[in-house]
């Protein structure tokens, strides 16, 4: 009972302290990440010395994890970054090579032992996949040609993170052919749950997803369990919960549902991704923290400057101009989360002392807190840049268009009222986006020609995906209030928005809010009752005919259904 106690004590002081420390970040315009690593060192052996790393801790750590290689992989879609995919392909082998170089040429300047060299060398990628997506997408340049570059090397760079994780997961470090005997072993084990879930998001996860997908708590239930399949099927064929967690996200990427599902998972991998970060904190003493202060001060100003002129060099030998290659390797300044992941690993395993994940954690301090004023100021430095840049033009630069809408159609819910209108939209704007959760609708849509969106338009994943903030037009059949305030709050002041209420207080609400026409059913409805009542009373032939108009409407709905 009393272990109980101390328990839930730790955690409140964790969680406390996290928020307090998340407010300050957020503040400051600093990662949540940092937060999070800074609650661990504070409340651990660092500072404090009020909370100690338990088993429990380290379980639901470890958890933290896999649910964020879970939710990579349920947000890697590859189709995105299409268009650039072989120049993409390119920058992360060589680019992770280059980082792998200066990580491992660092270590050895320093002194690190042989192993340490390797483990750092290994550790030493740059890009944190939340913070570079999150902060692009504040500035409004996610859909840049520079943030689809920085975005598609980090997909597909995390698949080699996760093989690294799997490797450290399952073998040894201290001899070369005890590393291709892991390496063999890992790629095999791999192979066989990844032909798994080949076959279930082919032929299993479609007809099983759809048939629970109108109902949000049994379609969240019916993803962790996926999840947890594939976690129990990778540790019995000696994987790492990482790398079948990971796998489990892939395999239900491939289903319309799946942004809806990575929205419902993502609150409880934030949660558990605190106490992971937490816990790093908490493995460290201070001297431990501090063993290698200089040479992690150092190492930052290093590798940043060696990886951005590197990462610039490789882009533009991929044929993009001047100011893409600034700015895309700008941006990817900073080290990844999947650094601290590896050392942590690393350390579990015995590989390297905690003393190394201590220089990591503080080269990660740096590098994130640095990276985040470069990346809301990029263009402005770039700026400084350009004079000097601007003869490295060519006249065959790379500057296409990363496919994305605009000035098109955005319909929110799709029913009886707005698919008459649907042609009339087609016609006038040359892309009509339909937002809407029913299955049974969209299906018989899935042949037109317009683009759908399967989900809740509550969720920001699925108003990104309909690139909202471009559209032309906009017309919601919802009557939830906070749904059409947020619709009003995120559309650009230059599109026409038509809107469903119920109440006239509503409409009046969403006309201040800057709504073009509010449509409300309820009126409209009382009206026609009024004026098909005076019909009948005064005309009745006339209502008559009234009547035969509407059963013939009703009709031709009918057998057009």
């Amino acid at each position: 009972m009393v272990e109980t106690v101390a328990l839930a004590t730790d955690f409140a002081l964790i969680i406390g302290v996290a928020v307090l420390l998340s407010y300050i970040a957020r503040l400051t315009g600093q990662p949540i990440l940092i937060a999070y690593l800074l609650t661990g060192l504070l409340v651990g052996p660092v500072f404090l010395g009020i909370v100690i790393e338990t088993d429990l801790i380290d379980l639901m750590a470890e958890l933290g994890l896999g649910f964020l290689l879970f939710l990579i992989g349920l947000r890697m879609q590859i189709d995105e970054i299409q268009e650039i995919f072989r120049p993409i392909l390119n920058l992360t082998i060589l680019g992770t090579v280059l980082q792998t170089l200066f990580g491992l040429l660092v270590a050895v300047l320093f002194g690190f032992s042989p192993t340490e060299i390797l483990v750092i060398g290994l550790a030493s990628v740059f890009g944190a996949t939340p913070i570079i997506v999150k902060l692009l997408a504040d500035n409004d340049q996610i859909n840049t040609l520079p943030g689809r570059i920085d975005v598609g090397v980090l997909v597909v760079q995390n698949i080699y993170l996760v093989l690294l994780l799997a490797l450290f997961g399952a073998g040894s470090l201290d001899s070369p052919l005890g590393i291709a005997i892991s390496i063999l072993t890992v790629f095999a084990l791999v192979g066989a749950i990844g032909a798994f879930a080949y076959v279930a998001a082919r032929y299993i996860l479609p007809g099983l997803i759809q048939s629970v997908a109108d109902n949000d708590e049994i379609l969240f239930v019916v993803g962790i369990a996926w999840a947890f399949l594939f976690i129990v099927g990778a540790e019995e064929l000696g994987l790492s919960i990482e790398m079948g967690a990971f796998l489990a996200g892939i395999s239900l990427a491939q289903v319309p549902q799946s942004a809806q599902l990575a929205e419902q998972v993502q609150p409880i991998t934030d949660f558990f991704m605190m106490v992971f970060f937490t816990s790093i904190g908490l493995q460290l003493e201070a001297e431990q923290l501090l063993a290698f202060w200089v040479e992690a001060l150092i190492a930052s100003g290093v590798l940043m400057g060696a990886n951005f002129a590197g990462f610039a060099l490789l882009i533009y030998r991929e044929g993009f101009s001047p100011e893409t290659s600034f700015i895309g390797s700008l941006n990817m300044v900073q080290l990844s989360e999947f650094s601290l992941v590896l050392g942590s690993l690393a350390v579990a395993q015995g590989f390297v002392g905690t003393e190394v994940l201590g220089y990591l954690s503080l080269l990660a301090i740096v590098t994130m807190s640095v990276s985040t004023y470069f990346i809301n100021y990029n263009y402005e430095l770039y700026r400084y840049a350009e004079p000097y840049l601007d003869r490295f033009s060519r006249e065959d630069d790379h500057t296409m268009d990363v496919s994305t809408r605009e000035n098109h159609a955005v319909v929110i819910g799709h029913d009886d009222v707005t698919s008459d209108v649907l042609p009339l939209l087609g016609r006038q704007f040359h892309d009509v986006v339909i937002i809407d959760r029913s299955q049974e609708y969209l299906n018989k849509l899935d042949e037109t020609e317009y683009d759908l969106i399967y989900g809740d338009f509550s969720h920001t994943e699925h108003r990104n995906a309909a690139n909202l903030d471009r559209a032309a037009f906009v017309l919601s059949s919802s009557v939830q209030r906070e749904v059409n305030r947020t619709l009003l709050e995120e559309v650009n002041d230059e599109a026409t928005v038509f809107i469903e209420a119920e109440q006239i207080k509503d409409a009046f609400d969403l006309y201040e809010r800057g709504a073009d026409y509010v449509i409300i059913s309820t009126v409209l409805a009382r009206e026609m009752i009024g004026e098909h009542l005076r019909q009948y009373l005064t005309d009745h032939e006339a209502f008559m005919d009234v009547r035969d108009r509407d059963i013939g409407r009703m009709l031709w709905r009918l057998g057009d259904d």
